[in-house]
């Protein structure tokens, strides 16, 4: 062997050894960023060290050195962004995105990204932090995910998806991971891949609930490694109407060792559906007692809708904290039950407009604690109830007149 064959076998060893040397893997985020960086050093230069090897080399030393895991030399150039499309170059997949892993046949040690359900659920990964409002058995440190429980720890929620999200020709795996607190769940969705040593690790968030943006429903892969996730503003629980929740799908990319957010709505904004209803409220005038101590009294309330939407019916309720009905404007009411016992639905209010009502009640007892209210309601011509722009102005404490 010549001697420039020797010096270029000594140093590809020599790249090798300073590759695996070291056995420590940095902990916690910046460990997956390193790992992901380093990933994607190692698939850019075996295409170069395969190219000098075929022309200086013979072929049995260039079978023996020609590893796609061999370190980066120094760059001297602008260095490539992270974000940046994967050179021509990489190793694609094996294997289709869209393929559900066979959980028994792991493929931990290699470098490839696809995680089985089994898996992910057998391993311990960190996770990024919770909301602050939830409790804390949502932990983050070596977490074993579960599957869906009613206790307040991670779970693995909803399907795996599988593609190349972080742009180095290797598939990741992406999850929808979640927290319960009360009746409704905090929710991430995140990418989990493979370091060097093929132990499974979080490469990063893509979205998580917050205030404002409350469900997260649905995820997809695009073919391009984009990751498209349906949001929602309201998590239906609790009582809460399910008409009420407004959605929309959100793109996401990898750049800079991060996902960002690359196409969709970046927020929900003001309820197109909703409008401003304002009540106000007369005195509650009371009649002389009759002989058995009941008494009969009235009260005017003025009902005005600001806008911007129609409004077809208005509902009243709570009249149990005054009395019973018993008349004026109160005879055109279809009464109907809520919550809060027996309600009046009468005809709605266009935008901009303003009427005044007169309703009478029989008393047949004190009024005490607490004192009487009306409360006022947007109802749409399928009695659906929605909610309103401005509740505060919605319902009114009664002042009596003895």
């Amino acid at each position: 062997m010549t001697e420039p064959e020797d010096i270029l076998v000594s140093g590809e060893f020599a790249a090798f050894r300073e590759a695996y040397g070291p056995a420590v893997r940095p902990a916690g985020t910046q460990a997956v960023r390193h790992t992901v960086r380093r990933r994607r050093q190692r698939a850019t230069v075996a295409v170069a060290a395969a190219v000098v090897l075929a022309v200086v080399v013979p072929m049995t030393a260039h079978a023996h050195l020609n590893r796609t895991d061999a370190p980066l030399p120094a760059q001297t150039g602008e260095p490539t962004p992270t974000g940046a499309p994967t050179p021509t170059g990489t190793p694609t997949p094996t294997a289709s995105p869209t393929a559900t892993p066979d959980a028994s046949s792991p493929t931990l040690g290699g470098p490839d990204g696809r995680i089985s359900r089994a898996q992910l659920l057998a391993a311990r990964v960190d996770l990024p932090a919770w909301p602050p409002y939830v409790p804390t058995g949502c932990i983050t440190d070596g977490v074993r995910l579960r599957e869906k429980q009613l206790e307040s720890l991670p779970e693995l929620w909803g399907e795996l998806h599988y593609g190349d999200v972080d742009g180095d020709g290797r598939t990741d795996t992406v999850a929808l991971v979640a927290c319960r607190y009360g009746e409704a769940l905090a929710k991430q969705v995140l990418a989990f891949s493979r370091d060097g040593t093929g132990q499974i690790v979080t490469l990063g968030r893509v979205i998580g609930t917050h205030e404002g943006l409350d469900d997260i429903k649905d995820v997809a892969l695009a073919a391009n490694g984009a990751i498209r996730v349906e949001v929602a503003d309201i998590q239906p629980c609790c009582g809460t109407p399910t008409w009420w929740v407004r959605q929309q799908w959100r793109t996401y990319a990898w750049h800079d060792s991060r996902f960002e957010q690359t196409a969709g709505p970046t927020e929900f904004g003001i309820d197109p559906r909703l409008t401003d209803l304002a009540l106000s409220a007369g005195e509650l005038v009371l009649d002389p007692a009759d002989g058995d101590g009941n008494r009969t009294g009235s009260v005017t309330v003025t009902v005005t809708n600001k806008g911007p939407v129609d409004v077809p019916q208005l509902r009243f309720s709570y009249f149990y904290t005054i009395g019973e009905p018993a008349g004026r404007d109160l005879s055109g009411c279809r009464m109907v039950s809520t919550e809060g016992g027996d309600a009046c639905l009468l005809d709605g209010l266009r935008p901009g407009a303003q009427r005044s009502y007169t309703f009478r009640f029989l008393i047949n007892k004190d009024l005490g604690e607490p004192a009487p209210s009306l409360l006022l309601a947007h109802v749409d011509d399928q009695d659906r109830d929605w909610k309103d722009l401005k509740p505060k102005d919605n319902s009114v404490e009664l002042r009596t007149s003895r």
